[in-house]
């Protein structure tokens, strides 16, 4: 998706709200989506609307410091969690948060997803860690996510949900798939009394994940 055209980043944000509110990952007005479209400038949801209704001119453009530039609506209370991506990951152009019901279980509860049960979960992002709680809408929120947001393109907040990033929205969309199918399978692993990976064997694969991202072909970041 060409980020220089505003009116494909519109229709997208819109369609991948409809996938978030299908797959029963937020209900009512949950969730909130953002692209970055420039340096300056971010394309965010509003608050107040369903993520599955949203329509192209629904939707805010703020600058990098949250201020509103246009749009009919106001912009999402949490805004400033996506800010804090674009802030500290300059590769980050989309940020996603929503409420996916078995992480969002598991950030209730108080637990990580940080045990290395599935293989695939240790090469895709590491860890899912837990952020301490910050009350949604104020700064501290952003405050309680700031010492993970460098490391973890997926976390886990306490007692809220979940937000990912990516450098495209499709990516940061399809790791709130990711985690939401890992914390399915880590409940039932937990029902069955299942056992982590053997730490030798998550060395390994944590070693094959440093040398994907050596190998991956970095983002070029040219804003206009």
């Amino acid at each position: 998706m060409g980020f220089d055209n505003e009116i494909s980043v519109r229709q997208e944000i819109c369609r991948i709200g409809r996938m978030l509110h299908g797959r029963g990952y937020v209900a009512g007005c949950d969730g909130n989506i953002s692209v970055r479209l420039s340096r300056n400038l971010v394309l965010c949801t509003p608050t107040s609307v369903s993520k599955g209704m949203m329509e192209p001119e629904d939707l805010v453009v703020v600058d990098i410091n949250g201020h509103q530039q246009n749009g009919n609506r106001h912009p999402s209370t949490e805004l400033a969690m996506h800010l804090l991506f674009y802030a500290m990951r300059p590769e980050v152009r989309a940020v996603v948060h929503a409420h996916p019901p078995t992480a969002t279980g598991f950030a209730a509860a108080g637990i990580s997803l940080e045990q290395a049960l599935v293989a695939e979960v240790v090469t895709a992002f590491g860890k899912i860690p837990l952020a301490s709680y910050g009350m949604p809408g104020t700064q501290e929120l952003p405050d309680a996510l700031r010492p993970l947001v460098p490391h973890h393109d997926a976390l886990l907040m306490a007692h809220h949900g979940v937000v990912t990033c990516g450098h495209t929205l499709l990516k940061a969309y399809m790791n709130m798939e990711c985690v939401e199918h890992y914390a399915q399978v880590a409940l039932v692993a937990r029902q069955l009394g299942g056992q982590p990976l053997p730490e030798e064997e998550v060395r390994r694969l944590m070693n094959a994940r440093e040398q994907y991202e050596a190998n991956k072909r970095p983002v070029s970041v040219e804003w206009d």
